[in-house]
């Protein structure tokens, strides 16, 4: 988050833009990591690879780490600095921020988790380019998205939650692929369900990005665009 924005020097102390620099550049270190993690899950599944499988589910720990750090140093900052206004959003939204990234982790481990079992148990015969489409598009969110939230730029967020509303399409078309495959064909049931728990989890790690950019906007605008579709963010964002 680049903490010189016109935008915002007029509203921060030097201590607490330094106190909030330190945390941002924690919850940034944890964005590429996860955002790796989600890369090395759907490598290991479709490379069938069980070492990286395992590791991606090892590494879960130093996310799960980080998280607890940037919210102890937040909830410090709240506490020390009693920050209004836009210096509260910022906090707030970094929070809220944290558990996403927290949570795309706890999803690249159930992808890993079943990489692992597709690995050792046999592969799927159907779902791995849907899995390879889906995750490349949602490597790409969650990038813009932490990218949005360092630069403050809300038409980024904007893409990324018209890039959300893409991976939803994708996944339904998807799911009713391997659905019909199943049917036509029982005989590796388990092994697609396996996939498509996969196909799941990217789809939710694409709503999890798109929170992130949510609160790119709720920071700068100050609007607080949950549960409110696409059209009409973009409405509000332009006024």
């Amino acid at each position: 988050m680049s903490l010189n924005n016109p935008i915002l020097n007029h509203h921060i102390s030097s201590q607490f833009n330094e106190e909030l620099q330190d945390v941002n550049t924690k919850f940034m270190t944890m964005g590429g990591f996860v955002e790796q993690q989600v890369a090395n899950a759907i490598h290991a599944l479709l490379d069938t690879n069980v070492e990286l499988a395992i590791d991606v589910q090892i590494q879960d720990g130093v996310v799960n780490r980080l998280e607890t750090e940037i919210d102890e140093a937040l909830t410090l900052i709240l506490a020390r600095r009693h920050p209004a206004a836009i210096d509260l959003r910022m906090v707030i939204a970094m929070s809220k921020a944290n558990t996403d990234l927290e949570r795309i982790g706890d999803e690249a481990a159930k992808i890993a988790r079943i990489a692992q079992s597709l690995c050792e148990e046999g592969g799927s015969p159907r779902g791995y380019m849907e899995t390879r489409h889906i995750g490349n598009q949602v490597r790409v969110m969650i990038h813009d998205a932490l990218d949005a939230f360092a630069r403050l730029d809300v038409e980024q967020a904007l893409q990324v939650l018209l890039a959300d509303a893409d991976i939803d399409r994708e996944y339904q078309s998807a799911t009713r692929t391997l659905m019909t495959y199943m049917m036509e064909d029982p005989r590796h049931i388990s092994r697609v369900i396996n996939v498509m728990w996969v196909l799941r989890a990217l789809e939710r790690i694409g709503d999890h990005a798109r929170n992130i950019s949510e609160q790119v906007i709720y920071m700068v605008k100050g609007l607080d665009v949950r549960h409110t579709s696409v059209k009409e963010i973009e409405e509000k964002v332009h006024k």
